[in-house]
């Protein structure tokens, strides 16, 4: 957990008598993310982790287990990048006095929860579980609480099961903590009081802490003395986790929400150099809102004096389209032209053409030429019906427009797609509901076959002039698209009119596929499920402004089987893959060597069946081989459930992780004819000895394709793959169309006379719809 450390130390006076110190280990990992616990090594993780190795097992443990009482964390020791010995931090622990089961049956595999009671005031609460002897209901209590996690355990009963999990102490409603706590406590006792303080504050829930230190001196008057000075200390700590949420919210894009927030920041015992902080970012925005009224007059004057008749209608179209989307988010595309707008140097016609063109190309690529600005202008709209029309007729015409004019030379294409917004952003969804940006999106499906759906928030203040990281969550059996969307963005508040969750308090856009038949009760990894993910995330690049480097692919149980797979099966797509309660199965097995080139991150239950001994197989291939970027978290005493737990580390892992589409080297195996697009590589005609459909799964004699590709330092890439042919994308990124390069295919060379192609830019923008990174020209290997 992140702490405060010099504000506790302020508070120390709190911390008399806090018992046993938390764990001082920290381990550093090279993808940025840092655990702490106690840490330990296993060999396998079809080892027990609480079993200690026996004499010259150490040599081949290479397997990092990090337990925090909550949950163990396994890691690569490839992966560990440092690790510290620091001062335990001192932790609360609350014990709950409940009839805790010490005999009965004991629970080693928790099966699907059926039902789960809320908690009652005296924490406990009725657990009922699946079991192959049919429903079993346990009653569980809580036994202890810290400001990470709450031990709880089965309590006695007619039928009393042993059992002790752990849950994360912010789950249990706050107010229901609160109720739990205060039953458990003397209120009589200032010393038990001052444990639910110390509670709240490792917690940092500052407010809460205020709260209750605040009623303590109400209710012992001879301790306002004493504690005065923590109390107006822990109204700062809650001001300043106040200031934290509202740079959250700035830097993910909610700036009327930041804004609104900053007006009425509170401002009562704090400190004035928070009061300045919050002065300084009204002052930001305060700058920014005058810039943007800089902008439009200069915009206006400047129109008004351009009278060449033949340019100037295109013109003040360009500057009422300027007017009526200019915001906080854009305005930097006119940088270069408010900078340059006094300089009298500049025509007017230079100054026009520096606005009209950052607006198209981005800042960087904002340049003085009327005729090519205005070109580019022209363009855009013809670039976004190119890859929005599913009429080929009307491709081509569009196509020859582009091919005649300036603005439709690649090097400008490639801007243009990169700053416009989505081609089909204003389309109609199939249904809107109340819930601003919650919409069911209907996708044309595969031929023969029903459309697809999905389910799509956006996040407050959704702007199609800004990329915003998503996830893509695919559901279980017995669960829905809708429950996937709550999961991540929470449930809507009717009082404040957002979603409160995860997703929308960062940014994030949530897409939840319908993927599967009804009543399914597996996954099958078919092409049918690929299409329905694969097609619902085009569709949604094309009407929501996605920012395809940070697309992640989660799912539940049978999703999370899903997502594990489709994850393996086309890594080039996603920035990381968290499957949830999920298990390895069929292609899985045959493709790890594809979670080389995609980041993992595991979620599930110590008592989930057998599951880690399921999935061990794929797990040690991970932790234990160089190079995979993976993380497996299981919680104590859990089994197959939703884990809401784990939301706010798996968005601190996604905050760190970003695709690299253009890997210099990579090598990634296929059986499936639909698993061969990789990157800037597309290959066909799989051998029969590789090709494996699901309906045959498994074929033993049968082995994957492999295939390996590299970018050259000599300007060039070499690709060997067996099978029959294959298209080769290029882009600057890859090689230098200005020199001579060598793309080598098994062995042929492909290189002559490849040069950067418009159409071969739109139709992969049109197919792909990635419009971040368009491939520039294409190399057919069945051409030459």
């Amino acid at each position: 957990m992140k702490r405060r450390t010099s504000s506790l130390i302020a508070l120390g006076v709190i911390w008399l008598s806090v018992p046993a110190a938390a764990w001082g280990t920290i381990v550093e990992l090279k993808n940025g993310m840092r655990l702490e616990g106690s840490v330990g090594k296993i060999a396998s993780m079809s080892d027990d982790p609480l079993k200690t190795p026996t004499a010259g097992a150490v040599d081949n443990q290479l397997i990092v287990l990090v337990d925090n009482d909550l949950k163990r964390t396994f890691v690569s020791t490839y992966q560990v990048q440092d690790v510290q010995e620091a001062a335990p931090t001192p932790v609360e622990r609350i014990k709950i006095d409940q009839r805790v089961a010490t005999s009965g049956r004991s629970v080693h595999a928790v099966g699907e929860g059926i039902r789960v009671t809320p908690w009652d005031e005296y924490g406990r609460r009725i657990y009922s579980m699946q079991t192959a002897r049919g429903p079993v209901d346990v009653i569980q209590g809580i036994t202890e609480i810290t400001p990470e996690w709450t031990r709880v355990e089965g309590l006695m009963s007619d039928s009393p099961y042993v059992w002790d999990m752990r849950i994360r102490t912010s789950s249990i409603p706050r107010d229901k903590l609160s109720e739990i706590l205060m039953r458990r406590i003397d209120a009589k006792d200032a010393a038990q009081r001052l444990q639910i303080v110390r509670l709240y504050l490792q917690s940092e829930r500052y407010r809460d802490a205020a709260a209750e230190l605040s009623a303590l001196m109400n209710d012992f008057e001879d301790l306002k003395k004493q504690f005065g000075k923590q109390y107006d200390e822990l109204i700062q700590l809650s001001a300043t986790t106040l200031i934290d949420e509202v740079e959250l919210r700035k830097d993910t894009g909610q700036h009327n929400l930041a804004y609104g927030m900053l007006n009425k920041f509170p401002g009562d015992k704090v400190a004035s150099s928070t009061l300045l902080k919050v002065k300084s970012m009204l002052t930001e925005y305060q700058t920014a809102y005058e810039r943007r009224d800089k902008m439009f007059n200069l915009l206006k004057e400047h129109l008004e004096a351009f009278a060449d008749p033949a340019q100037k209608p295109i013109v003040e179209a360009a500057m009422a389209e300027m007017e009526a989307e200019l915001n906080i988010n854009n305005m930097d595309r006119l940088g270069p032209y408010l900078r340059l707008s006094d300089d009298p140097s500049l025509k007017l016609d230079e100054k026009l053409a520096l606005a009209i063109s950052g607006w198209i190309l981005g800042p960087n690529s904002a340049q003085e030429n009327l005729v090519v600005a205005l070109s580019v202008y022209q363009a855009r709209d013809l670039v976004s019906d190119y890859i929005s029309n599913r009429n080929d007729v009307d491709r081509r015409a569009i196509l020859e427009k582009l091919k005649g004019m300036e603005g439709g030379a690649p090097v400008y294409v490639a801007k243009i797609l990169q700053f416009m917004k989505p081609p089909l952003g204003n389309a109609e969804p199939e249904t809107a509901s109340e819930i601003p940006g919650y919409y069911l999106m209907r996708v044309p499906g595969v031929p023969g076959r029903s459309d697809f759906f999905y389910y799509v928030q956006l996040p407050q203040g959704y702007d199609p002039y800004r990329k915003y990281p998503t996830v893509m969550t695919l559901h279980g059996a017995g669960t829905t698209a809708e429950q996937q969307i709550d999961w991540w963005a929470g449930s809507h508040s009717e009082k404040a009119k957002i979603r409160t969750g995860q997703a929308a308090r960062n940014g994030y856009i949530v897409i939840a596929p319908m993927w599967a038949e009804e009543h399914q009760f597996e996954y099958n990894y078919s092409a049918y499920e690929h299409a329905a993910v694969l097609f619902s995330l085009r569709h949604a690049l094309r009407h929501f402004s996605i920012d395809t480097d940070r697309v992640y692919l989660s799912g539940h149980s049978m999703g999370g089987d899903a997502a594990w797979d489709i994850g393996l099966a086309h890594p080039d797509l996603w920035a990381g893959v968290i499957p949830i309660v999920a298990k390895a199965d069929k292609y899985v097995a045959r493709y790890w060597e594809n979670a080389r080139s995609v980041p993992l991150y595991f979620v599930g239950g110590e008592l989930d069946g057998n599951k880690r001994e399921l999935n061990s197989r794929d797990f040690d291939r991970y932790l234990t081989k160089t190079n995979f970027d993976t993380t497996i978290v299981e919680y104590r005493g859990r089994g197959h459930e939703h884990f809401q737990d784990e939301i706010q580390d798996i968005f601190r892992w996604m905050d760190i992780h970003k695709r690299n589409f253009f890997p210099k080297e990579y090598e990634v195996v296929s059986m499936r004819p639909w698993d061969n697009f990789f990157y800037w590589l597309e290959v066909n005609d799989f051998p029969e000895r590789s090709l494996v459909l699901p309906a045959n799964y498994p074929e033993p004699k049968k082995s994957p394709v492999k295939i390996t590709a590299k970018v050259l330092a000599t300007n060039g890439v070499l690709v060997n793959s067996g099978t029959g042919k294959a298209n080769i994308y290029l882009t600057p990124d890859i090689v230098n169309f200005d020199e001579r390069m060598t793309i080598t295919y098994d062995g042929r060379n492909y290189g002559n006379g490849v040069t950067p192609s418009t159409e071969v830019m739109l139709e992969d923008a049109r197919t792909r719809a990635d419009r971040l990174h368009p491939f520039w020209a294409k190399v057919d290997t069945n051409d030459r």
